[in-house]
């Protein structure tokens, strides 16, 4: 899984591990993977720490092969890299708008690619994207981050339909506003301001968004693919 060194990532290695599953965790960032690896392990899970910059698309790949060969096997791929790089439309530049692109959208399909093979030769596969309300909703200042998140259900959806036949099932989360170190940073009026929309009067948790991934990579999950799961606390309806 991408984005595994914290926040949601870390929260969804943890309870993956936890599940019995072993993890191989990828992350731009060595220091904060080893957090993540020693939560794990002292837990009695099993984590491999494997860094990457995911947008540099060739490393990737090779990375989702060499993992596959060694191991045998490849049965899950969760796409939880993200960034952000906010700014209104008539500031953004289009450095920012790639960046966000690359990192958020194409590493997902960069993985998912390379991946597939695997799985097919496998007959058995669970790919789990993780996307944002943003992609649902749009969000002003968040042009580029919000199309990235769109572009995944699009992108989901269709690797649904391409590889549901060899056993393999795609699907894609949709947090809503969940306390991170990402969110943390946010003005106080900003959280405020977003509590009233939200019908359940909290904020979501990382545990919130790992128990649904948890769900659909898991056998009670089996017959669900090509599904947007909106965990929001109800903000998005």
């Amino acid at each position: 899984m991408t984005g595994a060194s914290r926040g949601i990532g870390r929260a969804i290695a943890q309870r993956l591990a936890r599940d019995g599953r072993h993890v191989v965790g990828v992350a731009r960032t060595p220091e904060n993977l080893a957090e993540t690896g020693a939560a794990i392990q002292a837990a009695g899970g099993r984590f491999e720490a494997a860094a990457c910059d995911v947008g540099d698309s060739a490393a990737l790949a090779a990375l989702v092969e060499q993992v596959s060969e060694r191991h045998g096997r490849l049965d899950i791929l969760v796409n939880n890299a993200g960034i952000t790089k906010d700014g209104l439309l008539l500031r953004m530049s289009d450095e920012d708008f790639d960046t966000v692109i690359r990192v958020n959208l194409k590493s997902a399909f960069v993985a998912c690619r390379a991946a597939a093979r695997p799985m097919m030769k496998g007959r058995f596969g669970r790919i789990v994207n993780v996307g944002s309300v943003s992609g649902l909703m749009g969000n002003a200042g968040q042009v580029n981050y919000a199309a990235a998140k769109a572009g995944l259900v699009g992108m989901t959806k269709s690797i649904a339909r391409e590889l549901g036949s060899k056993g393999i099932t795609a699907n894609l989360v949709a947090p809503g506003f969940i306390e991170t170190d990402m969110t943390a940073v946010l003005p106080p009026q900003v959280k405020e301001q977003a509590l009233p929309s939200i019908p359940l009067k909290r904020f979501g948790t990382p545990d919130d968004i790992a128990a649904s991934v948890a769900w659909l990579t898991g056998e009670d999950g089996g017959y669900v693919t090509g599904q947007v799961i909106v965990v929001d606390g109800g903000m998005s309806m």
